[in-house]
């Protein structure tokens, strides 16, 4: 229910008069993803929903071609998109097929005893109409945290990476802008971030501590150009 709010806060921000905005995100466990959706069925005026995956694609398999199976868990720079289950994807489900519990379970139980289940034609159809997919693997991610940082001075972590990768081809073709969900700090990755771009994200030592801050924010300073991002 927070998260609505993430959306409903932007739309305003990119459409205050109210026109169709599209939505991505890089997401393993679908709940960020799920209140977009939820905030459209409460009226927001979104045009398309963005699934951002990273090698362990899951939900991008099973959005674009309906193929719902287990594969082994790849580490990734992004590790927390590391699933291969995603815990909210049933949810949606479960909305989409008309709260059909008995429905669900069984589709579910077949997923988690063979590892696989294919999305029937007309759920697949359904959950179409509101989401596209795509992923990126740990090279163009890096591609991703570089290009942002040479264009625009600024650094993003391999999560954020994932979606700003997976939404541009897509911003392409659409209509309607394009948010993208910022879902980490690049400081929480330094290695990640320096590998791509030769720099290195410290915190400013007034706020190491961050969990003893009442919000747990971070500063994080550029070290190569004095140029902060909060």
């Amino acid at each position: 229910m927070a998260q609505i709010v993430y959306y409903v806060w932007a739309h305003l921000r990119v459409s205050p008069r109210g026109s169709p905005v599209s939505f991505c995100v890089p997401t393993g466990n679908f709940g960020n993803m799920l209140a977009g959706w939820a905030a459209k069925q409460m009226g927001l005026p979104v045009d398309r929903l963005i699934v951002a995956s990273n090698r362990n694609d899951i939900l991008t398999r099973a959005l674009t071609r309906g193929d719902l199976s287990v594969r082994e868990v790849v580490p990734t720079t992004s590790p927390s998109m590391d699933i291969q289950v995603s815990s909210n994807f049933e949810r949606l489900l479960f909305e989409v097929l008309g709260r059909d519990g008995a429905a669900v379970t069984e589709m579910l139980h077949r997923f988690r005893s063979e590892g696989r289940v294919d999305v029937p034609p007309a759920l697949l159809a359904a959950l179409q109409a509101d989401f596209d997919a795509g992923c990126l693997d740990d090279a163009r991610v890096a591609t991703v945290i570089d290009r942002v940082h040479e264009d625009h001075d600024l650094l993003v972590d391999p999560h954020t990476a994932v979606g700003l990768g997976v939404a541009g081809p897509f911003a392409e073709q659409l209509e309607s802008p394009v948010v993208c969900l910022a879902t980490a700090h690049p400081a929480k990755f330094p290695d990640a971030v320096f590998d791509a771009t030769g720099v290195r994200p410290v915190l400013q030592s007034a706020f190491k501590a961050s969990s003893s801050g009442p919000s747990g924010w971070v500063m994080c300073r550029l070290t190569s150009r004095q140029s902060r991002l909060s």
